[in-house]
């Protein structure tokens, strides 16, 4: 078996995710970033997105919004705002969300409002991840 590094990831309601893994994938700022066991240390912001983390065959997905991550000493943690396992999702209502999303973004942009432009892009980023989150788990 392969060296493992441990996954955390905690939101403010409190740990989601607390085990050993093979790899996790994550969306930073910087770009989408992967990381295996003795990886170096490093920070990232993180990015509305989908984290995938695979143990031998299996492999499991996360919505996640906005936050941190630190790699050290074989760890990998991620403060983030929120976390939605992709086998909890509701597809259904991802998908009525990004209609939604679509929808407030075209108007917004029509009527050149910044604000709700920004809240419409950062809804339909989350109805677009968790939408991938759920084809995952």
């Amino acid at each position: 078996m392969a060296q493992q590094i441990h996954l955390e990831v905690v939101t403010p309601a409190g740990a989601v995710v607390n085990e050993e893994v093979d790899i996790v994938n994550a969306p930073g700022y910087g770009g989408d970033f992967g990381v295996l066991a003795n990886h170096a240390p490093f920070l990232s912001t993180i990015k509305i997105g989908l984290l995938t983390y695979e143990t031998g065959n299996e492999r499991k997905s996360l919505m996640i919004s906005g936050g941190f991550s630190e790699v050290s000493n074989n760890k990998i943690t991620f403060l983030v705002e929120s976390a939605e396992s992709g086998s909890n999702i509701d597809v259904d209502r991802a998908m009525k969300a990004k209609e939604r999303a679509e929808k407030r973004l075209l108007q917004a942009t029509a009527h050149d409002d910044n604000f709700n432009q920004v809240r419409a892009e950062a809804a339909l980023q989350r109805a677009l991840a968790r939408i991938k989150a759920s084809k995952i788990a």
